[in-house]
């Protein structure tokens, strides 16, 4: 026997080689593959009254990146807070932003080349930022027309390829309008069906598609390939179907989460748009802590 098959007799004889039975098994817990992700526009109320103690507040919780929105491209400020000085006071929190919502539905009936200025300001913003998305979130009702969104893939493809040239990504955020039927006609088909897979990436909203897609998110997922690379992930309230604190609602997440493919995602965002048990601070609070218990391991 050579001097290493000693040791390690006499190592599992002292019984030294057997302590690991009795650790914890958060000792042997693989680091989450993912940061875990907040959308600042659950907190807006919060924000709109001091944004940095707010960001400081969610570190605090565990959020270690977020998704912005509400950019003023010709002040170039976020939360009246110029871009570059937001993003020095964002360093100093250890806290990213990976994705931005961005205005794009107010200018929608804008000529192309005046849409195509606000683009650049929101490529200058992200970029200060060291944003890696740039997301359109939003389609206002009057625009939510089968021919608007044929009007719109035109749109996301010509804006995906500008934001593409200048080094970033660019994905579009779905609600549940886009899933209404129109005559046999879907907006939501129409987009995924219109724009380049290259172009316009997609941003699921988990919420939204188990609310009102035929379709769950793994079969949207696996029915496009290399296109969800972000998720919004918020619970659904178990009897009025609005939004709820993550672990109070109906939405299987531990299933969810443990069996959906996961190959393109690339950064989540946990959010609740409203109707806050408490209030939105209490709500990200409550979310985090239960998040991080039971689903957090998943991602």
């Amino acid at each position: 026997m050579n001097n290493q098959s000693t040791r390690r007799t006499f190592l599992k004889q002292s019984g030294v080689l057997s302590v690991s039975s009795l650790l914890p098994l958060s000792v042997f817990e693989i680091k989450p593959r993912f940061k875990m992700g907040l959308q600042l526009f659950t907190i807006r109320d919060a924000m709109a009254k001091d944004p940095i103690e707010s960001i400081k507040y969610a570190r605090g919780l565990g959020y270690e990146d977020g998704e912005i929105y509400g950019y003023d491209g010709d002040n170039d400020t976020y939360y009246g807070i110029k871009s570059k000085e937001f993003k020095k006071q964002l360093e100093d929190l250890d806290f990213t932003i990976s994705s931005g919502h961005y205005d794009f539905s107010s200018r929608f009936n804008d000529p192309m080349e005046k849409l195509e200025r606000y683009v650049d300001q929101c490529i200058e913003g992200s970029y200060i930022l060291n944003s890696k998305f740039i997301t359109w979130p939003w389609l206002a009702p009057e625009f939510c027309t089968i021919e608007n969104f044929k009007i719109l893939t035109d749109k996301l493809n010509r804006i995906g390829e500008r934001i593409n040239k200048a080094g970033m990504q660019f994905a579009y955020h779905n609600h549940d309008f886009e899933f209404t039927d129109h005559n046999g006609e879907q907006g939501y088909n129409i987009i995924l069906s219109g724009t380049d897979p290259n172009l316009v990436k997609l941003q699921m909203d988990m919420y939204w598609v188990e609310h009102s897609s035929k379709k769950s998110p793994a079969e949207l997922i696996a029915e496009n390939p290399g296109r969800y690379v972000m998720w919004h992930i918020k619970d659904m309230d178990k009897v009025t179907r609005d939004y709820s604190e993550m672990g109070n609602g109906s939405i299987d997440y531990k299933n969810l989460l443990s069996s959906i493919e996961k190959e393109d995602l690339q950064y989540y965002y946990i959010e609740q748009g409203g109707n806050f048990a408490v209030n939105s601070m209490q709500s990200i609070t409550d979310s985090a802590i239960y998040f991080k218990k039971h689903l957090q391991r998943y991602l």
